[in-house]
């Protein structure tokens, strides 16, 4: 069964199944997020995707230009945020690709400034990855206020160890 409901696609055209993916919780509180349930290798194509065109972003669109968004409200719009993500989407031709091997029951992520350049909102970053920024912003907007006073404390903890 497609994870799409009351939408008139046809499974065989790679959307997403729900035998393959599942959305749940995360642990921590960090909210929803897309699990597969399949392992997938580096550089294969997971999934295609679809939404509605919307002329707004909310927390669960993706945009295509600085004034249209997809908004996906089952598959892309609960992929978890990682500052080293295991998935690239393509917005051109609405897909989804490994970045490296990812094993079953591991939540998709992606980089969220890799589509977006404004989000619908800043946040702290709980990502824990090595190369971690620790306050995520769109690619085109500034950190603002609270995650300057964040990013500040951070650094006041590095110089008081």
């Amino acid at each position: 069964m497609l994870i799409y409901p009351d939408v008139a696609l046809e499974e065989g055209y790679d959307f997403p199944l729900s035998s393959q993916f599942q959305v749940a919780e995360r642990e921590n509180g960090k909210g929803k997020a897309v699990y597969t349930l399949t392992g997938h290798a580096r550089g294969e194509m997971i999934a295609r995707f679809t939404g509605p065109v919307v002329p707004y972003r909310t927390q669960h669109t993706l945009q295509l230009n600085p004034n249209l968004h997809v908004l996906d409200l089952y598959f892309v719009g609960y992929f978890a945020h990682s500052c080293t993500p295991n998935v690239f989407v393509d917005m051109q031709e609405f897909e989804v690709w490994a970045l490296q091997d990812i094993d079953p029951d591991t939540a998709l992520t992606m980089d969220y400034a890799s589509t977006e350049d404004e989000l619908y909102r800043q946040f702290r970053c709980l990502c824990g990855t090595p190369g971690c920024r620790h306050w995520i912003t769109g690619r085109k907007e500034r950190v603002n206020g609270e995650g300057l006073y964040y990013l500040n404390s951070l650094k006041r903890e590095s110089n008081a160890q």
